[in-house]
């Protein structure tokens, strides 16, 4: 008797289903990240993704092996905790989303690795005895766990192994100059030559070849390569590979740099590409080589005979979960339409011309409107001239505030453009603060406890005192780069907090106890009093 399902049977209705579900996320997830696939070149081998996927998913159905499980417990258990693992990987991209922004590189990052899960335990389910729809083989392994290749590399981890990456390419370069009889010396990644220097930057480290040779050398073990032995070794080489054709490539630029050639533009951007070629090449001539020259054809799969299997509740379960999920992240972080509230006037805070002062204006302010979600921006650095009582310099005083009406930005994304986060991209070096006071006041009014931080550029010294408020409340710093401190403010305040936000900063080239009494700064903190200074 033919107990096959039916084609219009339940479970083959819901088999249908799930595909089209796994389609329509991973269509989703690809969109999201073209614009970093176009415009990352360390990442432009995520276009070709796509159509890997579906060539290894063709593959893996065309060339077998036909391997199907049986539904047993086991899977079951596998299939729940990858479905788990994905749902807190979405959980973890969306929050984070929240926190700072969908264009994160870390949200990319959680989105892949949520897919990976959720399309792992798809295919643990279509590669089962009773669907039978796709085997479960190195290609359509490879297949789904693909994606967190193709998206962005965490930053703090990108930002090491690049910055290793560029030592290593460096020191070794200087080795085979020193070889060929060159005389050359470093500092930092900057090889110094007779008559010029050639810098080993973040695009010369070798990432991108990296990148793009492990992703092919994991494509190629599933298309050309079929013995478990060789599919080892041709992943293993990758990488190898990727470094040693990188390190060729920069001395063959420093070469050329050392006979006066200009290596800038044109040249620089064909050996990129050139080796990116090169090394892909030399993969998939490796893969031919370790193949073996007419592999015996695979037996035909003994006949398993049909077992009693119920849809897919729990995976589709657990789509619904994470489209619910998505949906609820993405509209619970759209910016506000319009703004609550009335902002209040900052020109008024801060005086234009206070007596003897010399006002130095701030130009470039509002490029960063994007970045921080406002345009009530201001700031001013005030200046005296202290050289006629015989200091060395001027005393300098900066003061910065930014206004945020209610709902208008998360406290995370406040909280996340600190001075901690914010200075040392412009060229700032962070101190120990010195001398900081137990209680602040000025002229006799407690402030709350701002932030205290020094940093240095050059012989610059500045003194920086920050305070964030919300709804009147200073709000404990958090540190802007910890993914976890930057959730729980999230959860803490909201997706969009109803309450008004502040951030007050001002910096000085004296200490507090030197300008806390000054008429300037007690003048502009009562005007700050009512907003929780």
């Amino acid at each position: 008797m033919n107990t096959e399902p039916s084609r219009t049977s339940p479970l083959r209705v819901t088999t249908w289903i799930v595909i089209a579900l796994a389609g329509l996320l991973t269509t989703a997830l690809c969109i999201k990240m073209l614009p970093e696939w176009r415009h990352n070149p360390d990442l432009s081998h995520g276009l070709f993704a796509p159509v890997m996927f579906l060539l290894l998913l063709h593959e893996g159905r065309r060339r077998g092996p036909e391997r199907y499980l049986a539904d047993s417990i086991s899977l079951r258990i596998v299939r729940a905790f990858s479905l788990v693992g994905s749902l807190a990987f979405v959980c973890f991209a969306g929050l984070y989303a929240a926190a700072i922004e969908w264009g994160h590189g870390l949200v990319d990052f959680a989105l892949s690795l949520s897919l990976c899960g959720l399309l792992f335990a798809t295919l643990l389910w279509l590669s089962t005895t009773r669907v039978r729809a796709l085997p479960l083989n190195w290609s359509t392994f490879i297949a789904v766990t693909l994606w967190p290749l193709c998206a962005s590399i965490p930053p703090g981890t990108y930002s090491k192994l690049t910055l290793q990456l560029q030592y290593f390419v460096t020191h070794v370069v200087l080795w085979a100059l020193h070889v060929l009889g060159i005389s050359a010396s470093t500092s930092g990644n900057i090889i110094q030559l007779a008559h010029t220097s050639v810098g080993v930057e973040e695009a010369c480290s070798g990432v991108r070849s990296l990148l793009s040779c492990i992703v092919a050398g994991l494509f190629f073990s599933a298309t050309l390569v079929r013995r478990p032995w060789a599919r080892v070794l041709l992943i293993a080489l990758a990488p190898l590979l990727a470094l040693g054709m990188n390190i060729i490539r920069s001395l063959t630029l420093t070469l050329l740099a050392n006979a006066n050639v200009d290596i800038t533009g044109t040249i620089h951007d064909i050996t990129g590409f050139a080796v990116l070629g090169v090394t892909a090449l030399i993969l998939g001539g490796l893969a031919l080589c370790l193949e073996a020259p007419s592999p015996a054809a695979p037996a035909p799969a003994p006949a398993i005979p049909p077992v009693t299997s119920s849809p897919p509740w729990g995976l589709l379960a657990g789509y619904a979960t994470i489209c619910t999920l998505i949906a609820f992240f993405i509209l619970k972080t759209q910016p506000a339409t319009q703004q609550s509230g009335r902002a209040p006037n900052l020109e008024a805070m801060i005086p234009a011309s206070p007596a003897g002062w010399d006002i130095v204006q701030t130009d470039d302010l509002y490029r960063f409107v994007s970045i921080l979600e406002t345009d009530h921006l201001i700031q001013r650095t005030y200046v005296r001239d202290r050289q006629k009582l015989g200091e060395e310099d001027p005393l300098q005083v900066t003061v910065y505030i930014a206004y945020w009406s209610p709902g208008q930005a998360p406290v995370s994304l406040v909280a996340s453009h600190t001075p901690d986060a914010c200075w040392p991209a412009g060229g700032w070096t962070q101190h120990a603060p010195k001398n900081i006071p137990v209680v602040f006041k000025t002229s006799g009014h407690t402030l709350p406890l701002p932030e205290v931080r020094s940093f240095s550029q050059a012989s610059y010294y500045q003194n920086v005192w920050y305070w964030h408020l919300y709804d009147g409340r200073s709000v404990t710093q958090n540190n802007p780069f910890s993914p976890l401190t930057m959730m729980n403010l999230v959860l803490k305040y909201g997706f969009r907090p109803p309450g008004e936000q502040l951030f007050v900063r001002i910096s000085s080239n004296r200490e507090w106890s030197e300008i806390k009494d000054d008429p300037l700064l007690t003048g502009i903190l009562a005007r700050l009093r009512p907003y929780g200074l």
